[in-house]
């Protein structure tokens, strides 16, 4: 009985976990302000700041939507960034700042065509394919710190850990846009909490009748 219960209780708990990976939320920068050389925004609680040269800024969901959702999301992260988008040209150093410390950041790229890029710290491809401006993919140089972008390259990159900045230096080239995000785990699916909450019934009706038995 013991070991039923057991294997119940590690089957809930499974499903759980199982139901909590199933995707990751991504919460996109709410852009607000710009002036020379800076770009602020929010994702909730915490301020973003942008530092570094850069073209021109949409925001507060403003302007034409350089976002189409097939290759910024293919089924892995959720939402797709919206209108916002801080458009860069001059090739530099820049600095993504967060107000207090966040963990695992994603970065929407629209349109790096041709760009050599490279990052302070590794990252993960989530996406890339097409978009407004055409396709293109990452080509991630060996320690996937940096990539050069091979055609028209939109897509989306984690960088994963906990951290308050990250920077990056790119090169010259007509204008490319970045859109910023935090991650955090999705929510189970309404079934899934079906599921669940059945499984939890289970234990307790098993509960209830041993306890009976004892009794007698």
């Amino acid at each position: 009985m013991r070991k039923f219960l057991l294997g119940a209780a590690l089957g809930v708990a499974t499903l759980a976990a199982g139901a909590a990976d199933a995707f990751t939320t991504v919460n996109w920068a709410k852009l607000s302000s710009s002036s020379a050389n800076i770009v602020g925004g929010s994702i909730g609680a915490v301020g973003v700041t942008y530092n570094g040269s850069y073209s021109f800024a949409q925001l507060n969901g403003a302007g034409t939507n350089y976002w189409q959702p097939d290759n910024y999301s293919l089924g892995v992260v959720t939402p797709v960034p919206t209108s916002d988008v801080i458009a860069l040209d001059q090739g530099g150093s820049k600095t993504i700042t967060f107000s207090k410390p966040v963990t695992n950041v994603f970065i929407a790229f629209n349109s790096w065509n041709g760009n050599t890029v490279t990052f302070d710290r590794p990252f993960t491809v989530i996406s890339q394919g097409g978009s407004y401006w055409g396709s293109g993919t990452f080509i991630p140089n060996g320690t996937n710190t940096g990539f050069f972008g091979n055609g028209e390259v939109v897509g989306v990159l984690e960088f994963a850990g906990t951290f308050t900045s990250l920077t990056f230096t790119d090169s010259s080239e007509n204008w490319h846009g970045i859109q910023i995000g935090i991650g955090s785990a999705g929510v189970p699916e309404p079934a899934t909490w079906t599921m669940m909450l059945g499984g939890v019934g289970l234990l307790g009706g098993v509960l209830r009748r041993r306890r009976v038995a004892t009794a007698v």
